[in-house]
């Protein structure tokens, strides 16, 4: 990623390698089609998605994967199935770019964030 700081979520994609970006891409349409009612921003110089105020769901590229935040302690809980064989830290969840990214899990942490917003 280069040193200037992205103001839009198109600069902070354009800024890794062609085959990084058509990971955050596929990553950012398909929180776009779970959560289309989400705003799209740059905060903490990551992609961001906020909806009615609240932070849903943020990403960054890495060197080796890319992570997806927040992960709560209960949408792990909820979803431990499906978190099997990904990596993480407290808080986030690690797709390694070296495979496809899993869409499909991605789409259900958003659906699990939107019901965990819902409730806050």
């Amino acid at each position: 990623m280069s040193s200037t700081k992205p103001k839009t979520i198109d600069q902070y994609i354009s800024s890794f390698p062609s085959d990084v970006q058509q990971a955050l891409r596929q990553i950012r349409e398909t929180v776009r089609e779970a959560a289309p009612e989400a705003e799209e921003t740059i905060s903490y110089d990551m992609p961001t998605f906020n909806l009615n105020g609240t932070y849903l769901i943020y990403f960054a590229a890495w060197k080796k994967h890319i992570a997806l935040y927040p992960v709560s302690t209960a949408l792990a809980d909820s979803l431990r199935n499906d978190l099997q064989g990904f990596k993480g830290t407290k808080g986030s969840v690690h797709f390694p770019l070296d495979k496809p990214m899993p869409l499909e899990l991605i789409s259900k942490i958003v659906a699990w964030r939107l019901e965990e917003n819902s409730k806050s």
